[in-house]
């Protein structure tokens, strides 16, 4: 397909319309419009101050993946520092999109939700803005985390005029899936029963030794995990870890499984994968069980249960009729997180769904892009097979994927050759493009802050690096001009909640949010951009092993976040007896 020129206007979205324009107190004063662009499936929504509260620009919040135009009125932004009030309050009117899709899946042209129907939507209200404030070009600003993080890069990269700035934080790298999930995986099938003692060497006070007492293969595990990227201090959420990602599994996997149709089958046969010659681990590990359904849980019920509903959930289609768990006649021994479940009689069969997990008894569903839109007439004595072949091969995955571009895949390579037989191609691109239509380039004529999170356990931290050098690669000396890049401690990928029944260590003991920094580096943004005040130096870090490092004290870091040194009684770690503390003359008794 050919792209619209160089900031031109896309002839896709050629005829916006207003469908909502009214005037609303709550949370704060702001004219809200709602929208689209006949002819297709894009939508917006648009939250404009009072005038004596508009400074001349807009906050462009890009979500990880399409289907709503409604995620800031949701509340399902304020992790990333998203909200109205905060616009509100920078002098900025606020846009967002559903990306043009009514699904959370791209469809087949991923320059739509990658950057095209954020920019015609950002054009647009600029002609919105101009019928309220005057005639004037708003400053605008996009960003986003995660796969928005990916669309916000796109957004810079491929358009012109468009946006001035852009904050991707939480960001991966075109080789992020399947490696990064699957090595994480891998990790969480073998140290399962071992997390606690890891966990328990690297909190403060702890031994620092996370190998002490492991055996060769979990040892090899925690290695490989690490050197692939994956930040040793996160592993104390490995239960969330098993949930959470599998979940994205569940999303992902029909488009990996067509990506490289033939991988399952060589794992488990061919020599040099590790399931042609299984260890013990991996063996018990496997899973085929045939059973019925004795009922499907349809979202309504599952809501009344307290069961999630799927992550691909069709826009438009009633709770009611979504299949959201299953209940089933008997379940196989083991683990079934990860396993496909095929439907194989009724009017469903053909069609797949994958187990994130059990809960009271349910089996929590999910569905990939393949059959999400296939489910009605999943019924009672319907025949399933639970298999988890796919998942177990895919936790490997990583090893038949040696990039010379990228130095973490170093560990697999004897002599400068890769050690396992290598697939035909790399599908790491062919699974992030879609998301955005490119691929990074580090070219761009906007400004530019990275944010990203030292303790991210999807988007490993030395991805960031690697895009950091992408851009000094493409722009030389000017990208300092134009580009930041601030490391935080103590972040994941997402902000932490404290949710009823969560296991422990509760989340907000152990990690922060970073959405101070979000917004600190918007505001940056605006003074760089609107006033030529250049943001804080980048954060100073160096990548070892696939870790990121920064130096111990803000004043060495740089960036822009604070350090904090903690002692008990003067040192790393206190024992104490089991009792009632006090505190007395500035010391804990008991």
């Amino acid at each position: 397909m050919s792209l619209p020129a160089a900031g031109s206007k896309d002839p896709e979205f050629a005829t916006p319309f207003v469908d909502v324009d009214e005037w609303r107190e709550e949370p704060v004063p702001h004219r809200y419009v709602h929208g689209g662009f006949e002819g297709t499936d894009l939508l917006f929504s648009m939250y404009f101050p009072p005038v004596e509260r508009y400074e001349g620009r807009f906050f462009q919040p890009l979500m990880f993946m399409s289907g709503t135009e409604h995620a800031v009125g949701m509340g399902i932004l304020v992790g990333m520092g998203a909200s109205i009030e905060f616009a509100v309050d920078s002098g900025a009117y606020l846009v967002e999109s559903n990306l043009g899709r009514t699904n959370p899946f791209p469809g087949e042209d991923g320059t739509v939700t990658g950057f095209r129907a954020s920019a015609a939507v950002a054009r647009y209200s600029r002609t919105l803005a101009a019928e309220m404030y005057g005639e004037h070009r708003p400053y605008g600003y996009c960003y986003g985390g995660s796969g928005g993080g990916f669309k916000t890069m796109a957004c810079l990269e491929n358009t012109v005029d468009v946006w001035d700035g852009g904050v991707p934080f939480v960001i991966g790298s075109p080789q992020s899936i399947p490696s990064v999930f699957g090595v994480q995986a891998h990790a969480l099938r073998i140290l399962w029963e071992r997390f606690p003692q890891i966990v328990d060497a690297l909190e403060p006070g702890g031994s620092g030794d996370p190998y002490a007492g492991l055996s060769v293969e979990e040892r090899e595990a925690l290695a490989e995990a690490t050197a692939v990227g994956f930040p040793p201090r996160a592993w104390f959420a490995y239960q969330s870890l098993a949930r959470s990602y599998t979940t994205v599994w569940g999303a992902l996997a029909d488009n990996l499984l067509a990506a490289d149709r033939t991988y399952v089958e060589d794992f488990w046969t061919v020599p040099g994968y590790l399931g042609a010659d299984p260890p013990a681990s991996l063996a018990r590990a496997r899973v085929q069980h045939r059973t019925t359904i004795a009922r499907p849980i349809m979202g309504d019920e599952a809501a009344e249960l307290g069961l999630p509903l799927p992550l691909a959930m069709p826009r438009g289609v009633p709770v009611a009729d979504i299949v959201a768990a299953l209940e089933l006649a008997d379940l196989p021994d083991g683990e079934v997180r990860g396993a496909q479940l095929r439907i194989t009689t009724g009017s469903a069969a053909g069609v797949n769904l994958w187990i994130a997990g059990l809960q009271d008894g349910f089996v929590l569903t999910r569905v990939g892009e393949a059959h999400f839109e296939h489910l009605a007439g999943v019924a009672a004595g319907d025949e399933v097979t639970i298999d988890n072949d796919a998942h177990l091969a895919f936790q490997t995955y990583h090893r038949h994927q040696v990039s010379p571009d990228f130095p973490v895949w170093e560990q697999f390579c004897l002599d400068g050759r890769p050690v396992y037989p290598q697939r035909p191609r790399f599908i790491g691109t062919t699974m992030s493009k879609p998301g955005t239509g490119t691929v990074q380039s580090g070219r761009f004529n906007a400004k530019m802050i990275v944010v990203e999170a030292l303790l991210d356990e999807a988007a490993y931290p030395w991805q960031a690096a690697w895009y950091d050098d992408l851009v000094h690669e493409a722009q030389g000396p000017a990208a300092d001009e134009r580009f930041r890049i601030y490391f935080l401690d103590h972040a994941m990928h997402m902000a932490p909640m404290d949710l009823p029944g969560a296991e422990r260590p509760v989340p907000t003991t152990r990690f922060t949010s970073y959405a101070g920094a979000l917004q600190h580096a918007l505001r940056a943004l605006v003074a760089w951009a609107e006033h030529d005040v250049p943001p804080p130096a980048s954060t100073v870090y160096d990548v070892v092993g696939g870790q990121v490092h920064v130096p111990p004290t803000a004043g060495e870091r740089r960036g822009i976040q604070p350090t904090v040194s903690l002692t008990a009684n003067g040192g790393s770690r206190a024992e104490v007896a089991v009792g009632i503390l006090s505190l007395e003359n500035d010391e804990w008794q008991t």
